[in-house]
């Protein structure tokens, strides 16, 4: 039997998706529609690329099996939260309890960027936290409160209720030091005191209110070209959103959160070596093309392929022919393609934060079936 008969998704429960945002997020609606009512109990659903786990959310939400695979720490740790289940107020005691816990002297980073990114009160227990959750980070609740510590590091300041920690950044990229420096010396700006705890609070009551209930599921970090981090399972459906070529930045733009999940505390601008290769559309469709071999190797019979694919303006390539190019001898026959709109609709991948821009190129939802 499918799993069910309506493409609408139950809102309250889907508010767990929103826990961080994340600037390349497709939105929840893609992945679900696909499944809802095609795909059949124990069907397992898989992501290569599975960034802020919203395929893998959308397989709990139906109630099947999912596995994730991506090469950031921020994407594997967002997405490890999406398949926790905790109460709100299991979440808020361990928050405490980490809180009250603090010792007189907790060691932080130094520099002007430090300074006026947090106020040194909020700075200190974030930095506990970091410390704690880097100690011990295996229970659901506390799987669930790094990921909401996550959503709430930087962001824009509110004139009402404090909903970030920091003083005004982007929600879903971090400012790189020098310009936010020159920002907020410019306007005068300094980071404000905010309690921890009741941020804390108020976002795991409006994300944990209401929880779906939790499927067999996992997510690594690792390398989808390799074959070998699938670990023999039988997909029956894959649906994910590749890098688009030359989109590099993932750790750079995320570099704070990645920061709060062990990683240094600068700006690290050299390309995680798990990456796609990005130099030249051929070595690009090369790398895609092993990660698609590679599922179909582990793919159920009648297996389906999704793919949401577009481009970004500084890379002059028909995203169209890349991902065709990509599809060639690796298991996998197209079957449809159809125009997904661009990047300005539900702020996806080629969606970048400036102010003027070119029009984002068009994207495109690319079907295929096992070969």
């Amino acid at each position: 039997m499918a799993t069910t008969a309506t493409n609408a998704i139950d809102e309250p429960l889907s508010a767990l998706n929103a826990v961080c945002p994340y600037y390349t997020m497709f939105p929840l609606d893609f992945p679900f529609k696909v499944l809802a009512g095609r795909a059949r109990k124990g069907d397992w659903v898989a992501d290569p690329f599975c960034g802020r786990g919203t395929t893998n959310f959308a397989a709990r939400l139906l109630g099947l099996p999912s596995i994730g695979i991506d090469s950031s720490p921020v994407a594997v740790a967002l997405t490890q939260a999406k398949l926790a289940d905790a109460r709100a107020a299991d979440v808020i005691r361990v928050a405490a309890f980490i809180l009250h816990e603090m010792p007189k002297y907790v060691e932080v980073p130094s520099g002007e960027f430090w300074k006026l990114a947090y106020h040194a009160s909020v700075l200190k227990s974030v930095c506990w936290l970091r410390d704690e959750l880097l100690r011990e980070c295996r229970s659901n609740s506390r799987i669930l409160l790094r990921a909401i510590l996550l959503g709430a590091l930087h962001g824009p300041r509110t004139k009402s209720v404090p909903s970030h920690l920091s003083n005004q950044c982007p929600r879903t990229y971090a400012p790189k030091p020098d310009y936010a420096i020159r920002f907020w010396r410019k306007r005068r700006m300094k980071p404000p005191v905010v309690d921890v705890l009741d941020i804390v609070r108020v976002r795991a009551r409006r994300y944990l209110t209401h929880r779906p209930q939790q499927t067999i599921a996992s997510v690594q970090l690792g390398d989808s070209r390799s074959a070998e981090v699938w670990r023999g399972r039988r997909f029956r459906w894959i649906i994910t959103s590749p890098p688009y070529y030359g989109m590099r930045t993932y750790i750079p733009d995320q570099w704070l959160r990645n920061w709060f999940l062990g990683g240094p505390d600068t700006v690290q601008y050299e390309p995680p070596g798990q990456e796609l290769g990005h130099s030249s559309p051929e070595a690009f469709a090369s790398d895609l093309r092993k990660v698609w071999n590679g599922l179909a190797g582990h793919a159920a019979p009648s297996a389906r392929l999704v793919v949401r694919f577009g481009g970004i303006n500084d890379r002059d390539v028909d995203t169209v022919d890349l991902l065709k190019l990509s599809l060639a001898d690796s298991g996998w026959r197209l079957q449809t393609l159809v125009d997904a709109g661009d990047a300005d609709i539900g702020r996806r991948q080629a969606r970048q934060f400036l102010k003027r821009q070119p029009s984002p190129k068009a994207e495109h939802d690319f079907h295929a079936v096992l070969a």
